[in-house]
């Protein structure tokens, strides 16, 4: 059915397929490789790799997965979000362990593909997400703190790191902070309009490049760049038995989980913009069969990434032609102008990233959570954004989804109880009689009736005067548990056992099949039950 659903997509995707269409997707290519080619550095070296790592990456991706893609305007590669499981991996298990855990990754991407739970992504809230994203923006501007410094920290989480800076001052390196710097103020001024046909990444590290060689300044480098796809470091199939499998299981679920979050809420957006539906479950699968095969060549893991993503929709893209092009211009490069990314600064690609942190930041959806002083989305957002920095990425999830949850369950169990006496001036005395019904009062009950309402109802209840005909108006309770029910079911004896007369009206077919199988029925008679109010009204007047 994937296959199918995959030629589907590409017949219909290649249809009327041209020169006119291929110039717009070559243009496309070469615009998103421009964006591509500063992030994937940066993303390599960030993440506890190489800078050629993380160019590897790229490129495989934009063959592979954006070839597999489940939509045309996918581009994957490495991302920001992906670094922040990654350092942590490199410092426990080496960077053996980052292969590892991105195959067994792969592998889990590809059964969830197959197992069609691409819509699971749908079920997270907003504020989840939001915090999400914001606390990964967190640990990655801080992830850069040493290559922009020249510090060396200690530590493995983002608080453990932010303790170690106070004590290691003395080893501040003023001139590779002042490239940093200097990277971030310029990538803050860049015109906006320029940024579309030149990315402010790519020119602030050509300039930052440039007067590092012109005036020799001491600043740690990328390093070389070998010109091959091929790395020297890369999956070894030898290193796999059952014992280091286990220890990676984990590892292994946080990029799957951060892997299927970020590509399907980046086709979501994407597909917006383009008015293309992704195929969640295709994009999976190839999300799967990517993060296979890139750690055989020696790259980390991928993801599919807004940022290129909506540069080959907003350059004119038409096609995955585009993920394809891009990734043979970035291997072009690779072998071309090897020797010169060689000597980009580190402290340069710190600024990129640290920029692209901000910038992750969906600041809109903040804005709108945080002014509408909605406390639940507000608590959803902080919750998620704290536990993402402190803790695991995919417990940070994980925590964010179930305090939703009981969010969510605590307002919609939320049970309204009002107890009204009849106004009897304003009644029909055609259809009843008003002195009949001067010890009548009506329990209105909205809600659903279950064991963690029960305390409520009994509140009320216990709150009635003595003498009274007792009406509970149910229309607003939709769904009852038999505790709820057991509990009414005890009030409404200790009631009759005072000499009160019990009457139900308006009671949804679910609830009433759900007291019948309590043997509620059993002990109230079936007089006692009404459609409508109004009824129970004309019946105590005839008594």
């Amino acid at each position: 059915m994937l296959i199918k659903n995959y030629a589907g997509i590409l017949k219909n995707e290649f249809k009327g397929y041209n020169g006119k269409k291929f110039g717009k997707d070559v243009l496309a290519g070469v615009t998103v490789a421009a964006v591509a080619l500063p992030l994937a550095l940066a993303f390599g070296v960030s993440s506890g790799a190489t800078a050629a790592a993380g160019l590897v990456t790229a490129i495989i991706a934009g063959l592979i997965i954006g070839g597999l893609s489940g939509a045309s305007y996918q581009i994957s590669g490495p991302t920001g979000a992906m670094t922040a499981i990654l350092v942590s991996l490199v410092s426990q298990h080496g960077i053996q362990g980052v292969f590892m855990a991105s195959f067994l990754a792969g592998v889990i991407l590809l059964i969830a593909g197959f197992l069609k739970l691409g819509g699971l992504v749908s079920y997270l809230p907003m504020p989840v997400i939001t915090g999400f994203t914001s606390g990964i923006a967190v640990i990655i501007a801080f992830g850069q703190v040493n290559n922009l410094t020249g510090l060396t920290s200690e530590g493995l989480t983002t608080i453990e790191k932010l303790k170690s800076y106070f004590t290691l001052t003395e080893h501040f390196d003023l001139t590779t902070f002042l490239i940093g710097a200097a990277v971030i103020v310029f990538m803050f001024l860049y015109p906006k309009k320029l940024n579309q046909y030149c990315p402010s990444s790519l020119i602030a590290i050509i300039l930052a490049t440039a007067v590092t060689v012109i005036f020799k300044l001491d600043t740690k480098a990328v390093g070389a760049i070998p010109k091959t796809l091929f790395l020297d470091e890369r999956l070894s199939f030898a290193d796999f038995s059952l014992s280091k499998i286990y220890d990676f299981i984990m590892p292994a679920v946080s990029i799957a989980a951060l892997g299927l979050i970020e590509s399907l809420l980046c086709g979501a957006s994407a597909g917006r913009m383009k008015n293309e539906k992704l195929n969640a479950d295709v994009e999976l699968v190839a999300q799967g069969i990517g993060n296979m095969l890139i750690p055989i060549f020696g790259g980390v893991p991928a993801t599919a990434a807004i940022a290129r993503t909506s540069v080959a929709i907003k350059s004119g893209g038409q096609t995955r032609m585009v993920s394809l092009i891009h990734a043979v211009v970035l291997l072009l490069s690779m072998f071309v102008l090897g020797g010169v990314m060689s000597k980009i600064p580190l402290s340069a690609l710190a600024g990129v990233l640290i920029v692209t942190a901000w910038r992750m930041n969906d600041w809109a959806a903040i804005k709108s959570i945080f002014s509408k002083k909605i406390k639940t989305a507000i608590f959803q957002f902080l919750i998620t954004m704290a536990a993402t920095v402190i803790f695991d990425l995919t417990v940070a999830i994980v925590i964010g989804v179930i305090f939703s949850v009981v969010m969510f369950v605590v307002k919609v169990s939320d049970m309204q109880v009002t107890v009204s006496e009849i106004d009897t001036d304003r009644l029909d005395e055609n259809n009843v009689n008003p002195e009949k019904l001067k010890y009548t009062c009506v329990v209105y009950i909205s809600g659903p009736l279950y064991f963690g309402t029960c305390s409520k109802l009994e509140e009320k209840i216990t709150a009635l005067g003595e003498n009274y005909n007792v009406i509970f108006s149910m229309r607003g309770v939709t769904i009852a548990d038999i505790s709820g029910i057991e509990a009414l079911k005890d009030y409404c004896e200790k009631m009759v056992s005072q000499g009160k007369m019990i009457y139900f009206s308006c009671v949804n077919q679910e609830v009433m099949n759900m007291m019948e199988r309590c043997g509620f029925k059993e002990r109230f008679k079936y007089d006692m039950y009404f459609w409508s109010t109004d009824k129970v009204f004309e019946h105590i007047s005839n008594l």
